[in-house]
């Protein structure tokens, strides 16, 4: 069974390849009646697009979503919501040196083995272009929860390479190409990286999010936990190699005495939890924290063998980003969204709670 849809009640497909005609994603099971315009939808993914600064990858698509169905007269009908984007910037022709080649820390080998065949163009289905679609249909799913609950999801760059960042006023992330509420640091990213693609190598990065408004009482235990869901999601994005609920691995060093989250006089003293037990939702903040591996692709030579398995030294053209967590910011947000809609709609499904 091929794995690209995920979400029970709220399901998420996604199809297209980075150097294909087209990319596209339906949204089954998203509930009717809510305004939504393609304006709305091209707003986030211009948040996530490549060549909005020097630091990412130069690649630059329209992004403009075509509505295909599932919305009529700017209404969401209740049926499956197709999105549509066309790939206008594409360039296989960057990729036609490494046909037959391996790169490493790519992709490439384990694809290879799995399916006997590979796009080598751009990655094709691994490539972070997949997760435009996800932040697409995020963009329904961030509506939907503030207009019904007032939910608000927010993400932030906490740390690039060995720069560690605080939160800032996350109310100015956009304002800056790095998504941090630092705004006076920029500088000191701007000649971090710099100096980062000069060198041509690559660094990862950390971003923390969280979700603000979350009602009590989401989660399904004991296999459809809140978190092990959300660290699934967080997961699937490209280059993902760690996720954090809360304290995360901080915990290991906390005594139960601070780590158990007090409550006084009806109130949480602390969110080590970060707002999630057992799985289900305890209406604080949901908070989390994804780590991002550098990217592999580089001008650097780097060793590894071709399909034939001869051994070759493999250098990257073409446009990449020296750190893909930089755009990660708006993915995090829309997996979040994504997951937590689905577990309101799980949750009412079963309960007819009108507690939510």
């Amino acid at each position: 069974m091929s794995h690209n849809t995920f979400g029970k009640n709220l399901r998420f497909t996604s199809f297209g390849e980075s150097h294909g005609s087209t990319i596209g994603c339906v949204l089954d099971g998203f509930p009717p009646g809510m305004k939504i315009t393609t304006d709305e939808i091209k707003a986030q993914l211009i948040r996530r697009a490549t060549g909005q600064s020097r630091h990412t990858s130069q690649r630059k698509e329209k992004d403009d979503v075509q509505i295909v169905s599932g919305v009529f007269e700017g209404v969401t009908t209740g049926h499956p919501i197709t999105l549509l984007i066309e790939n206008t910037d594409a360039r296989s022709k960057d990729y036609a040196n490494i046909a037959k080649q391996i790169r490493p820390g790519h992709a490439d080998y384990s694809y290879w083995k799995k399916y006997g065949i590979r796009d080598y163009r751009g990655g094709g289905r691994s490539s972070a272009r997949e997760t435009t679609m996800r932040v697409a249909a995020g963009a329904l799913a961030r509506k939907w929860l503030k207009q019904h609950y007032d939910i608000n999801i927010v993400a932030w760059l906490a740390q690039l390479g060995d720069i560690k960042l605080q939160s800032g006023d996350l109310n100015r992330v956009d304002d800056s190409p790095f998504f941090t509420g630092e705004l006076e640091r920029v500088p000191e990213l701007d000649a971090y990286m710099d100096q980062l693609r000069k060198s041509g190598d690559s660094v990862g990065a950390r971003i923390d999010a969280k979700a603000v408004n979350v009602p009590a009482g989401l989660g399904e235990p004991v296999y459809g936990k809140l978190d092990a869901e959300l660290a699934l999601a967080m997961m699937s994005i490209n280059a993902t190699k760690g996720v954090e609920i809360g304290a995360g691995f901080e915990a290991v060093s906390q005594n139960g005495s601070l780590h158990r989250d007090e409550i006084i006089d009806g109130q949480f003293a602390s969110n080590h939890a970060g707002g999630i037990l057992a799985g289900v939702s305890t209406g604080q903040d949901i908070t989390l924290s994804v780590a991002f591996k550098p990217t592999s692709s580089l001008r650097i030579p780097g060793k590894s063998v071709d399909i034939d398995g001869n051994a070759i030294e493999v250098v990257t053209k073409g446009r990449h980003d020296p750190c893909v967590g930089i755009r990660a910011t708006p993915i995090v947000e829309a997996m979040m969204a994504l997951v937590i809609m689905d577990h309101i709609m799980r949750h009412k499904a079963q309960t007819q709670s009108n507690q939510l």
